[in-house]
């Protein structure tokens, strides 16, 4: 059996899901474009978010079970492609290195800012993840009566 990284049906899936998530991030960069000079809040903003919506699915589908069948489709379809088109660390150095010459505080800190947030936005997608499953557990659980 060929490794996941040379099936052509999961090559198409994330490619896919990949021209869907870049479609929508660069509908909103043109939508609300950033100035040279100022900081970039529309592809800030897409990363944080789309680092919270992957952290949200990977610890949703690692919950549910092993990486298989509708889970691997959907963590490739929706974590690799839609949210890896989606996010992306190529604007981001993009943005950075175009603002050094003449705004390196604004690149700086929108890098910094990049960085530190979009790691807390993966954790507390992660964190909303468990306590959702958490939370459904405990409803699912039938108290115990005693007579």
């Amino acid at each position: 059996m060929r490794p996941l990284h040379q099936r052509p049906s999961l090559i198409l899936l994330v490619a896919l899901g990949g021209a869907f998530g870049t479609g929508v991030r660069e509908a909103l960069a043109l939508a609300w474009p950033a100035s040279t000079t100022g900081f970039p809040f529309t592809v800030f903003v897409i990363n944080v978010v789309g680092a919270f919506a992957l952290g949200l699915l990977l610890e949703t589908l690692t919950r549910r079970g092993a990486d298989e069948g509708g889970r691997r489709i959907a963590r490739l379809a929706l974590g690799t492609g839609v949210l890896g088109g989606f996010t992306t660390y190529s604007s981001l150095a993009t943005d950075v290195a175009s603002r050094l010459p003449h705004a390196t505080g604004v690149a700086l800190g929108y890098a910094a800012a990049s960085l530190v947030l979009g790691a807390l936005a993966a954790f507390a997608g992660v964190a909303v993840a468990a306590a959702a499953r958490s939370a459904g557990a405990s409803r699912r659980r039938v108290p115990e009566t005693t007579p």
